[in-house]
């Protein structure tokens, strides 16, 4: 395959001059490194150039992680999201107006122990393998007879200008420092890479571009502390066209210092990509709950999720637990230390908090902290609910962000007595509503009265006469039932930042399964003065809406 070269000329550690003249050349070396090919050890990757489904399928999982064991994709069984209870508002719903009453990679140690073994009289050094801990296998790589050996003539200068690992090794002080034979000890599947980065270090080319071949290159990088190569490495991944098994790849790399810092943006791309491959949820829930953990996060975690509301996404993340880990003890430690974060919880229903308090796979100490915090929030005005929102916009797990729900949330303030009423806050951003433009819906969550669901539904509907577009507010009953419900409701929207809503309309209405009621034309004005840059109906860019639902003691029945 070609070389493919790029300089990392903003590094003091990548020159920009080729000594590829000078490797493996004894003319312009100072030692020799002896390079002795050890077995693999077991349940290593296989050959480098297999592709990606091959490697990420064979590859050695972390073992110090016990939270990163997932279950291969093809021996997921079929699973359904847990019902969220919410059915599509937009089938069955008829809508009535009052207004005249209308209604590599190899798990080995990042840098190895170096352990420079003097052979007997020897002018030479031995970099050593790394300890084996698991039960019944070698405890050292040095029980294993090498495969082969490899003899490479060596310039320490150029090594050590590129590589601290072995600036260190050239340059501690000691006697075996000063040795002109250096042993090296590897392990069949990393011997391709090693070769590939020894000539990078000297030349600033790969000699393989194929992604496992770069991924390969990547981790002796990091094994070895060459950081212009991981960047390399990454740069050439994140331009090659990004799948499902290279994103998971990628995410998957060890968390080391170095690693995190020169391949952030290869790992922010496929956390991007796998967010955008599963927006919808809903549409693509049985690969959503095949992904391992971490590419279960970085969909879990995006602001653009595609669902109907917060509670959704809590089953399920509720759900994938279950699903992947089916002891209670494992399920509870990856919910409470790696996903319970992802969940907006100040975004979900109360009812549905209701449950999270219940739930016996969260700890229960863990399910009031976040419920409460839930409950705080949604107790604050909303100036310092924005507040919150913009404080929280750019924290690592958001808490109070809104993602792109089909039903948006509302606060709602219930009573008893001396009627049983509800008071339910609507805000829309401008954005929202110059998307309903001309003839778009938008709903809210559900809220309840008297046990009885009940939504509010924006709407860019013609005024009455059909002469122009305009704004509409509607309110419905969730679900169809054998229940009639005879409710005076009134509509009101804030004008300015300091005053009280002011009343747009009043009516009343007997709701029964599948009807909706509302005014067609809430603010009495054209849709172009509505959404105008001096539209007094915006505050901030939000229009802020109050649906008041009372009771009418005159009427509650069964249908016969």
């Amino acid at each position: 395959m070609a070389a493919a070269a790029l300089q990392d000329t903003g590094s003091p550690e990548s020159p920009s001059t080729d000594y590829g003249f000078a490797f493996d050349n004894a003319s312009f070396s100072d030692r020799v490194m002896r390079i002795e090919i050890l077995p693999d050890l077991p349940r290593s990757k296989p050959d480098p150039d297999d592709n990606d489904g091959d490697w990420a399928r064979s590859r050695k999982r972390r073992r110090d992680d016990p939270l990163s064991n997932a279950i291969d994709l093809a021996e997921q069984s079929k699973v359904q999201v847990l019902n969220s209870n919410r059915p599509d508002l937009e089938d069955g719903v008829t809508y009535e107006n009052q207004e005249e009453a209308v209604a590599m990679i190899e798990e080995l140690p990042v840098i190895e122990e170096m352990t420079l073994n003097q052979p007997n009289g020897t002018d030479s050094c031995c970099l050593a393998g790394p300890e084996v801990t698991k039960d019944n296998e070698p405890s050292s790589s040095m029980e294993y007879s090498p495969v082969h050996v490899r003899t490479v003539h060596i310039s320490s200068p150029i090594l050590a200008a590129r590589s601290p690992f072995f600036y260190k090794l050239f340059s501690n002080g000691m006697r075996e420092s000063k040795q002109r034979h250096v042993t090296l000890r590897i392990q069949v599947s990393e011997e391709a890479a090693l070769m590939d980065l020894l000539t990078f270090m000297y030349s600033n080319m790969l000699p393989r571009t194929t992604p496992t071949a770069l991924l390969d290159v990547l981790m002796a990088a990091d094994k070895y502390e060459v950081a212009s190569c991981m960047r390399y490495c990454s740069r050439l991944l994140r331009s090659l066209p990004m799948t499902c098994q290279s994103a998971l790849l990628y995410l998957d790399l060890p968390s080391t210092v170095l690693m995190a810092d020169t391949v952030q943006q290869l790992t922010d791309a496929a956390k991007q990509f796998l967010a955008a491959r599963f927006k919808d949820l809903i549409k693509y829930q049985e690969e959503v709950m095949s992904l391992p953990l971490a590419g279960f996060e970085a969909v879990i975690s995006s602001d653009n999720l595609q669902v109907t509301s917060e509670d959704v996404i809590y089953d399920i993340v509720l759900k994938w637990a279950r699903v992947h880990y089916s002891k209670l003890e494992e399920r509870r430690e990856v919910l409470s230390k790696r996903l319970i974060r992802l969940i907006r919880f100040s975004c979900m229903t109360c009812r549905k908090l209701r449950r999270v308090l219940t739930c016996g796979d969260i700890d229960h100490i863990l399910a009031s902290e976040v419920v409460r915090d839930a409950l705080f929030f949604k107790a604050e005005t909303t100036y310092r609910q924005r507040s919150l929102v913009a404080e929280d916009a750019n924290a690592s797990y958001p808490r109070f962000v809104e993602r792109s729900y089909k039903y948006r949330p509302v606060k709602v303030v219930e009573f008893e007595s001396p009627r049983k009423q509800c008071v339910v806050y609507l805000d829309l951003k401008r954005d929202e509503c110059a998307q309903l433009f001309p003839s778009g819906r938008i709903h809210s969550q559900a809220f309840y009265l008297d046990g009885q669901g009940f939504f509010l539904s924006g709407h860019c509907n013609m005024d009455q006469n059909s002469s122009f577009h305009c704004f509409g507010l509607f309110l419905g009953m969730q679900e169809k039932g054998s229940v009639s419900f005879t409710v005076d409701y009134e509509f009101a929207a804030r004008m300015k930042p300091l005053e009280d809503f002011e009343s747009k309309y009043k009516g009343k209405y007997m709701f029964m399964g599948g009807k909706a009621v509302g005014y067609r034309n809430l603010f009495t004005t054209p849709w172009t003065a509505f959404m105008a840059n001096d539209s007094p109906y915006f505050i901030n860019g939000v229009l802020h809406l109050k649906a008041k639902l009372t009771l009418n003691k005159e009427h509650v029945q069964g249908l016969v």
